[in-house]
């Protein structure tokens, strides 16, 4: 069997890498061991569409992908059925003193974001029932200076035009049928087995049942597996940042009286001085998440097999205690309910989308819980990349540069690339 290019990973960046390949004219085929696209990480997504990250092409990436997001169905260009829906709920990042807003919000004013800054007593009437209290550092819950009343108050940044995505599984699934109707071909229930190199470059992938899809180009885009699959095509020896797979639990409870507005939702706040970040949805629930405070063990694996798929009594009960800590009229049940997904960490929790050592065979991976929202976008990124690569740039001296269909806002993709140092502005957790 032959292609064009064999994209490795059905989840919402490999969808969407073969959307904007097959858009190219590549002849596309796409392998997932999963029954159907979307089943792996995105699955678990909580699918918030925000823009504060720490790097410029971070923050342009996520303003780029709002335009996408906003207008889904031009952006898929085809009739996929039941689409996914992205809701305007608004944003609340409360100031925190790891990512003070002096840092960020300029990247804010060169891509032209909008925000509003609040004070603390704006923060208590915007948004009614908070508490507006500052406790860093983040503490666990048994410990008893968690409990101690906040000597200060903080204030927040607002961007009114974050959101969420309804159904981020579907997201995948929609971007994945545009691809169909391009001409991509989904191969699911396939797992690799290997890679293959000829003459100094990547030739096939080889699946567990003999199947050998020759072609030019692979992207690994597997998600937490993506550190096996570059190990299986003898790729990572000059990768300055490197990839884990993390579990991650994202606890779903009933939000409090009031916290959504009537006929509507009320907004994500990214807490990171408690250590949560919560957001609304429809029907009056809350979904919430941890943000890695150092106070808490992480959950890295070997082998993102080995997940128990069981939301545990212990990791939601800290999470939704801190939520409670920012919201005190929200409720703890007693009994664990929510969702288990793994992550694709990087080092500095920012992706990677690069070529590799090994001509032909790209990555885009390093996701770290924070890109779907970045998805339609980094398909392009990837098709230009490759593009670029494959028709002789050298984007390791002069990194390839995207720029946005939307904002004509240009993105330097040399701040993905798997030998740059460090980024040390990065917040260390899944808000990037």
């Amino acid at each position: 069997m032959n292609a064009d290019a064999v994209v490795v990973g059905a989840g919402v960046i490999g969808s969407a890498v073969a959307l904007e390949l097959a858009r190219a004219g590549r002849r596309v085929v796409v392998v997932d061991r999963a029954a159907a696209a979307g089943q792996g990480s995105t699955s678990a997504s909580s699918a918030v569409i925000r823009y504060n990250f720490s790097t410029l092409a971070g923050v342009t990436t996520a303003w780029e992908s709002h335009f996408c997001w906003s207008s889904w169905a031009d952006h898929l260009g085809h009739d996929v059925g039941d689409l996914a829906r992205f809701t305007r709920s608004g944003m609340v990042m409360l100031d925190v003193d790891a990512a003070p807003r002096a840092g960020w919000l300029p990247l804010f004013d060169e891509v032209g974001v909008p925000y509003e800054e609040w004070d603390s007593s704006t923060l208590s009437r915007r948004l009614p029932g908070i508490d507006n209290g500052r406790y860093w550092p983040p503490k666990r819950i048994e410990d008893d200076q968690f409990w101690s009343d906040a000597a200060t108050t903080l204030g927040a940044v607002y961007t009114p035009d974050a959101g969420y995505v309804s159904d981020p599984q579907l997201a995948a699934q929609n971007l994945a049928a545009a691809a169909a109707k391009e001409g991509a071909e989904f191969r699911f229930r396939a797992t690799v087995a290997g890679v293959e190199s000829e003459n100094d470059r990547v030739g096939a992938v080889v699946l567990a049942d003999g199947t050998r899809i020759a072609a030019p180009v692979v992207v690994n885009a597997a998600g937490p597996w993506s550190g096996k699959l570059n190990r299986m095509a003898g790729v990572g020896s000059d990768f300055a940042v490197s990839v884990r797979p993390m579990r991650q639990e994202v606890a779903h409870v009933l939000a409090p009286e009031g916290y959504h507005p009537s006929g509507g939702v009320g907004p994500s706040v990214a807490d990171m001085d408690l250590g949560t970040y919560f957001r609304g949805e429809v029907g009056g629930g809350l979904l919430v998440g941890g943000t890695e405070p150092e106070c808490d063990p992480f959950q890295w694996l070997d082998d993102p097999d080995d997940a128990d798929p069981n939301p545990t009594m212990a990791v939601f009960e800290a999470q939704v205690t801190r939520a409670a800590r920012r919201l005190p009229a929200l409720r703890v049940p007693n009994r664990a309910r929510g969702v288990v997904g793994v992550y694709d960490v990087a080092d500095d929790w920012t992706p990677i989308y690069d070529r590799t050592e090994l001509p032909g065979f790209y990555v885009a991976i390093g996701t770290s819980g924070n890109q779907f929202k970045n998805a339609p976008v980094v398909g392009r990124l990837m098709s230009t990349l490759i593009e670029q690569v494959e028709a002789g740039a050298d984007h390791d001296a002069h990194p390839v540069q995207y720029t946005g269909a939307h904002t004509g806002l240009p993105i330097d993709l040399g701040a993905f690339s798997r030998k740059r140092k460090h980024h040390q502005n990065s917040s260390g957790t899944v808000l990037g």
